[in-house]
Order: structure tokens, then C-alpha cells, then sequence
């Protein structure tokens, strides 16, 4: 198949083209910077920008399938605030599907987040769902991932830890925590993560379907940040941050140009977890998935079972 994966020199997307590529499909990885991919001798390149109309209705002819994985962090606060998760998710994606719907693109293969919603509590969020809602009403088959947090080489959630440290408590001895690090992820790896949505690129009985998946393990952030810690040999002092003081400390700091503001508070207002791990789907059972504690390297690494 000839694969068009957008947000092909990212994260994740410099994992699922290799996949794709050592299943022997001809793929092409599609960014802004396409020359700073690391992505082995047989994956294509091309620029794109997905707000491009003009230039998506370009690119997008000729592919058999078209990935969507071009994406900005939850964790941060974007250049040109929340407003550019609607620019990039709804409209970046509007553009993918029309102009695959206009080229008889036999697929098109999805990466949202767990919880999204048009209606929902966060811009990332909403943006995410009203991309679902578009994918959905196409004449496209389309298939849609909903992965909590990614970890893995060249992934930011591990390093995501330290950082918040950093702007909370710089040089201190304590951690002082959002609400005590009680919001609660399952981390899947993404060499866990890349084979399954390769799985949906290749096999049409996904169409249709949408999946939340997650690691094998429930974290708090409290738990992935000793973890972290514990993997550099070091310890952590970790005092509760109540969640009023955490909103206005990064609502102030998102209005004078700082890495997060109030939507990334209100983003640790609810989990970021699976209603029904749905790895089955892949032939893959949770006990068979990477834990965050065994990629860090920690012995005994086992953690809280997922929810059923």
C-alpha cells in the first residue's frame, strides 16, 4: 500500500513509518520540516503543512491511506495560545479528509486523544473531537486511536515530570504537586503503540471503529514522577499543590508567555485513562504491554492493574 502519514517526522510518527516500512509498504512521511526526520532509507519525505489547503489537495493524491498524526502537545501551551488546537485538529484534519475524500483514499487512520469532545473541558479536547465528529461524517472509512500518553525514546511525557518541577519549585528540595499528583494516566509505549495503528492501516475490518488504549499499568502523576526520579538514582520530596493555588500559578504564567496556562490546569482536573482497554482488538493482552517502570529501567517494575 502506499501510505501518506502526516506528522510522519514526529514522536510517533517516525516509529509508525518505520513499521509500516518493514511490512513493505511504500511510505511517505509528510511534515513542516521534513529534513530533520530521522526515518530509515525507504521512507519518503514531503513539506507539508496541513492549515495549507491548497497544498494538502496537492500531496494527498495517489495514496491508497492517509495518517493523520499531526498533533500539538496537551501538555504545553501552544505558540499562539489555545486557539491553534482548532487551526491545527479541526482544520489540519478537515483538510486531510477532504481532500482525500476528492482522491478515493481507501482509508483514513486517525490518532485523537482519550476524552475527545466537542463539548469538552479543554481546548485540545474539544479540538479533538470535532475532528472525530469530521472523520465520522466522511464518505472516507475511517478509523480512530485514542492512546493516553505515549512513552519512549524521543517522547516528552518522562521529561514532562522534571520540567513542571522546574517552573513550580526551581532549586528547591520539594516538589510541590498539583493537587498532590492524584490525576491518573496509563502510559503505553509506543513500540506497543505503532504495530496497532499500523494494524489499522493495513487490515479494513478497523473501519469504523474507535479505540482507547493504554498501557498495562494506572499511574498518578505523583507515582510516574518518583518513578522518574528513582530511575536518576534520585529522590523527591513531594508536598501537595492545592488545585486553586496550581490555577492561578499556571493561568499567571500562561498570560506572561510561560510553557503552560489554564487549560493545561484544567487538563489535570480528570484522568487520563481507558473506559475499556481495547489492545484486544490487536491480539495483544495488557500483560503482554511495556510498563513506564521497566523503560525507566527500575527493578520489579509492576504498577496499580488497569481499569476493567
Amino acid at each position: 500500500m502506499d501510505v501518506l502519514v502526516a506528522g510522519g517526522t514526529g514522536f510517533v510518527g517516525s516509529y509508525l513509518c518505520r513499521e509500516l516500512s518493514d511490512r513493505g509498504h511504500d511510505v511517505t512521511a509528510a511534515s513542516r520540516s521534513p529534513g530533520d526526520a530521522d526515518l530509515p532509507s525507504g521512507v519518503g519525505t514531503v513539506k507539508l503543512d496541513v492549515t495549507d489547503e491548497t497544498t494538502v489537495h496537492e500531496i494527498v493524491p495517489g495514496h491508497d491511506v492517509v495518517v493523520n498524526l499531526v498533533a500539538l502537545s496537551p501538555l504545553f501551551k501552544p505558540d499562539g495560545g489555545d486557539r491553534m488546537h482548532d487551526v491545527i485538529h479541526r482544520g489540519g484534519t478537515e483538510h486531510l479528509v477532504e481532500a482525500a475524500e476528492q482522491s478515493d483514499v481507501e482509508r483514513f487512520v486517525q490518532l485523537s486523544a482519550l476524552g475527545a469532545d466537542s463539548d469538552g473541558d479543554t481546548a485540545y479536547i474539544r479540538a479533538k473531537g470535532t475532528a472525530e465528529e469530521r472523520l465520522r461524517e466522511s464518505s472516507v472509512p475511517g478509523v480512530i486511536y485514542r492512546p493516553s500518553v505515549v512513552f519512549g525514546d524521543g517522547g516528552e511525557f518522562v521529561g514532562f515530570t522534571k520540567k513542571l518541577k522546574g517552573w513550580f519549585a526551581p532549586g528547591l528540595p520539594l516538589y510541590p504537586l498539583p493537587g498532590g499528583g492524584k490525576t491518573r494516566f496509563q502510559p503505553i509505549w509506543i513500540g506497543d503503540l505503532a504495530p496497532m495503528v499500523a494494524d489499522g492501516v493495513e487490515d479494513a475490518s478497523h473501519e469504523g471503529e474507535t479505540y482507547e488504549l493504554g498501557g498495562p499499568a494506572v499511574l498518578t502523576l505523583r507515582e510516574v514522577t518518583e518513578k522518574v526520579y528513582e530511575a536518576e538514582g534520585r529522590s523527591v520530596g513531594i508536598v501537595p499543590l492545592p488545585m486553586g493555588l496550581a490555577k492561578v500559578g499556571l493561568s499567571v504564567m500562561g498570560a506572561v508567555g510561560g510553557p503552560m496556562g489554564a487549560d493545561q490546569y484544567r487538563s489535570l482536573q480528570f484522568d487520563n485513562t481507558t473506559r475499556s482497554n481495547d489492545v484486544g482488538a490487536f491480539g495483544v493482552e495488557e500483560s503482554e504491554l511495556r510498563t513506564l517502570g521497566d523503560y525507566l529501567g527500575l527493578a520489579g517494575a509492576g504498577a496499580t492493574a488497569a481499569p476493567a
